[in-house]
């Protein structure tokens, strides 16, 4: 995918290098400036119905806003559910996000911050793309790149954080996949296709 194309992972920001290693860093300014962001805007930030977002906090994958500001922590989860639900079902990504980070209210058993993890799997995206690395090893090797980057207490569950983050990077990638596949479909057949 060329840098055209490309968009921050969860959202429909156009990606730029400036934010490559940072990728969140693009969004946190509008949150702090605010003290967070409404539906509507959240909404044109990830491409999702309202009603979606509402419907993962009632169903306990997000944690509720207060004062209908969706706040970073909260951002940053839809961020991830976003960029995973073309591939996985959302309550194997729900299991996956509890599996690295525990209760979605309480940040004191995360292994990771979402902030971080977020722009890891970012990072990863991209270097990925870049070195057209599809093949499982590959995608491995990338991630144990970021691990050894990360801090003592995310270092120290390393093999948890390897396993959770190539799930989400090969469900990432097939969604980008079956995307790519369904835009050609269309281009070969129209809008005549039904099978969604």
């Amino acid at each position: 995918m060329n840098n055209e194309q490309r968009v921050f992972p969860g959202t429909t920001i156009k990606y730029n290098d400036a934010a490559r290693d940072s990728a969140f860093s693009v969004i946190s300014p509008m949150l702090e400036a605010t003290g967070g962001i409404t539906l509507s805007q959240l909404s044109r930030l990830t491409g999702l119905e309202g009603s979606t977002i509402q419907n993962w906090i009632k169903r306990g994958w997000v944690s509720p806003t207060r004062d209908k500001k969706y706040s970073e922590q909260q951002v940053l989860r839809i961020l991830l559910i976003n960029m995973l639900r073309g591939a996985m079902t959302l309550e194997s990504i729900a299991n996956l996000m509890t599996y690295i980070n525990g209760d979605v209210e309480d940040t004191s058993d995360d292994i990771i911050e979402e902030t971080e993890l977020y722009n890891c799997l970012c990072r990863i995206i991209f270097d990925a793309d870049d070195q057209s690395a599809f093949a499982p090893e590959e995608v491995r090797q990338l991630i144990l790149h970021e691990i050894a980057g990360l801090d003592r207490d995310a270092r120290a569950n390393g093999e948890k954080l390897q396993n959770a983050m190539f799930v989400m990077l090969m469900a990432y990638r097939s969604a980008v996949l079956r995307s790519e596949a369904d835009r050609m479909m269309e281009t070969i057949f129209g809008n005549t296709q039904s099978d969604k």
